[in-house]
């Protein structure tokens, strides 16, 4: 699928890829959810992440935190708070130092619970997406707070391109593992 360019494209990409994620998940073995994440053979998959996520749980998480962002991101512009997307001190240079903070946080976070915590926000993401309208998601320059973005380029990242990023992993784990 294409990168979502309207609100229905948004809509329909974050909820089909929500979707694979989730019957990718439930097609996993019992093997592929207990072996812990090993990509330090391939030379490909040197970026940071590869060697963070250690797991499912790790992976949901991430995606659940990073929906936290700009859920808290958007309700605090929207009250006029003129905050960024990403947390003091983060910035995009360090936000790798933010997803490990992430990581660090849920340690003893159960599987169960990122499953929940990541079907939640997912869901109040979708019901943001809603409030708003085509122009206001897909132009730019209608929330000063976007900057030179639409805010709907924030949704696309950080719902069906960041589910896309979860399969791409998982998929990678299953491939190791046979």
């Amino acid at each position: 699928m294409a990168r979502p360019v309207n609100k229905p494209e948004l809509l329909q990409a974050a909820a089909e890829k929500f979707e694979e994620l989730n019957n990718f998940i439930t097609s996993m073995t019992e093997r592929e959810l207990s072996t812990t994440f090993d990509f330090s053979g391939i030379p490909s998959k040197k970026e940071r992440h590869w060697s963070r996520d250690k797991n499912l749980r790790d992976v949901l998480i991430h995606l659940n935190e990073w929906h936290n962002l700009v859920l808290n991101w958007v309700a605090a512009n929207e009250k006029g708070e003129n905050k960024p997307l990403l947390p003091a001190p983060y910035n995009w240079r360090t936000y790798g130092d933010m997803n490990m903070e992430f990581w660090e946080k849920h340690q003893n976070t159960t599987l169960e619970e990122a499953k929940k915590a990541l079907g939640e926000s997912h869901n109040k993401m979708m019901a943001l997406i809603e409030r708003f309208s085509q122009e206001e998601l897909f132009s730019r320059g209608v929330f000063p707070w976007c900057g030179d973005n639409a805010l709907g380029s924030y949704f696309v990242s950080n719902m069906s391109s960041h589910y896309e990023w979860a399969l791409k992993k998982l998929k990678s784990h299953r491939k190791i593992l046979r």
